[in-house]
């Protein structure tokens, strides 16, 4: 069996605080900032073809990434499994985790994938958008969708490797991979070279096989010479053992994705019916917005790996001092990327010069309005996806994620925009609202975490007792 040489590092004594959380934040966020800056050439891209494009891949977008980032809680579940195994250096407990977790994914990825494009048409038709805008939104999803079995497996892949002290590799990965697909995007849009022109169903494809090849890369890292883990075929015992922390620790994670990229939906959805126009320029905020708060998004994972392994150990003063110093770093990304966000407004008639006056100008207010918002978004981020999970209190993120959006956002969302002067500021206004009231049901939910009674459970299950941190 093979070992995991990572895990018997004490990188703690090498590192500062602030280094061990950058050193897993600062990959990650990279590795999202790049993918999000990819959506935004692909949309640059496809912004040349008009407004109705725009509309129709953020249309889709919102709806596709309702089943990505649902099924990618898999990943966060295998990544908080695997910090505890690590912390523990139990490199057995690795392999057999990553082994069921392929396993689980793949069954559940292949069977939504088959479903979801034979019903993309009446699927986008609830979104309420334009004929003109699911007319092209259509063939789009079709293609894009069969990028949701690779695309798991890359977030479970990346996770694995974030836990096992390689969190580079995966931004390494993606930095190759989003090059391929602006470059093949480029090409199936406009027909370059011996490429068939496909319109905005390029980019699409596109999009595919920059998963398929990140999702084999991901793997030859993790299997090949490194010998970072075994691959192993599930045993009984194993799937057993294995799969029912996995459902507890992931499905409050899935409902909770489901139910944010359901929300995210059903805002565009709202937006939609405001008109066009307004659809297109809040995907333009959406896409500007991704690329600035994801760059405090590797805190989130810096909370898994960190608690998930101080509570492997049984360290319940080591887990809440790793969340204390990743809180603090949270307000500093927050405040910066925010302002940073703010003025990235200045570009964006330059960056769209063709979807029109009307569109620059809302895009331009509505940066304004989510930037102001950032610091909350960073905060829920890091207690509802990082710390939450790895107390294992799903009930909390559930709540926090439900109220926000479904008691409070989306009601106001329609109402104010639909049915006030204020139209698409007030759907704006609402979405900042929602992140506001979250907040106080996450800090709610974290002040009542038992850390020392997680930390002898865990310390317990993979045979380490209870132990003193020191600071």
């Amino acid at each position: 069996m093979s070992a995991v040489p990572s895990l018997t590092v004490p990188s703690e004594t090498i590192k500062s605080p602030m280094r061990e959380i950058a050193s897993i934040a600062v990959p990650v966020s990279l590795e999202m900032v790049i993918q999000l800056v990819l959506t935004f050439i692909n949309q640059i891209i496809v912004g040349v073809l008009g407004a109705v494009a725009v509309a129709a891949v953020g249309l889709t977008g919102s709806l596709s990434f309702l089943f990505f980032v649902t099924l990618g809680a898999l990943g966060s579940g295998t990544s908080i499994l695997i910090a505890r195994r690590a912390g523990a250096n139990d490199s057995a407990g690795v392999n057999q985790t990553l082994s069921v977790t392929l396993a689980v994914s793949l069954l559940l990825a292949g069977s939504l994938t088959v479903p979801i494009i034979l019903n993309a048409d009446t699927l986008l038709r609830l979104a309420g958008g334009a004929e003109d805008v699911t007319r092209t939104a259509v063939p789009y999803m079709q293609v894009s969708m069969l990028a949701l079995v690779p695309g798991v497996l890359g977030w479970i892949f990346s996770g694995a490797l974030r836990s096992l002290g390689h969190a580079r590799t995966p931004l390494v990965v993606t930095s190759c991979t989003v090059v391929v697909e602006s470059l093949v995007a480029y090409g199936l849009v406009f027909g370059v070279g011996p490429l068939p022109q496909l319109g905005v169903v390029g980019a699409a494809w596109a999009l595919v096989i920059a998963n398929a090849l990140k999702a084999a890369l991901l793997a030859y890292q993790v299997y090949g010479p490194r010998h970072l883990a075994a691959l192993q075929f599930p045993t009984r015992a194993a799937l057993r053992a294995i799969t029912g922390p996995l459902i507890a620790l992931s499905a409050p994670l899935a409902f909770t994705e489901f139910v944010w990229s359901m929300g995210n939906f059903l805002y565009a959805a709202v937006f939609a019916r405001v008109g066009t126009v307004a659809l297109a320029a809040s995907q333009i905020v959406s896409t500007l917005e991704g690329i600035f708060i994801v760059g405090s998004f590797g805190l989130m994972s810096s909370a898994t790996v960190f608690i998930g392994r101080s509570l492997g150990q049984g360290d319940a003063a080591g887990a809440q001092l790793w969340l204390a110093r990743i809180a603090r770093a949270g307000l500093v990304t927050g405040l910066g990327f925010g302002v940073l966000f703010a003025l990235s407004a200045l570009i964006v008639p330059g960056l769209f010069p063709k979807v029109g006056a009307a569109v620059q100008h809302i895009a331009l207010l509505g940066i304004l309005i989510n930037a102001s918002t950032q610091v909350f978004k960073v905060r829920n981020m890091i207690v509802g996806g990082g710390i939450l999970p790895s107390a294992g209190d799903g009930k909390g993120i559930i709540l926090g994620d439900v109220v926000g959006a479904f008691v409070v956002g989306l009601p106001l969302a329609i109402w104010l925009g639909l049915y006030t002067p204020l139209g698409v500021w007030g759907v704006f206004l609402a979405r900042g609202l929602e992140e506001i009231v979250k907040v106080g049901i996450f800090e709610w939910r974290r002040r009542r975490v038992n850390w020392e009674k997680l930390a002898l459970e865990q310390g317990a299950q993979t045979g380490q007792p209870e132990r003193v941190s020191v600071a």
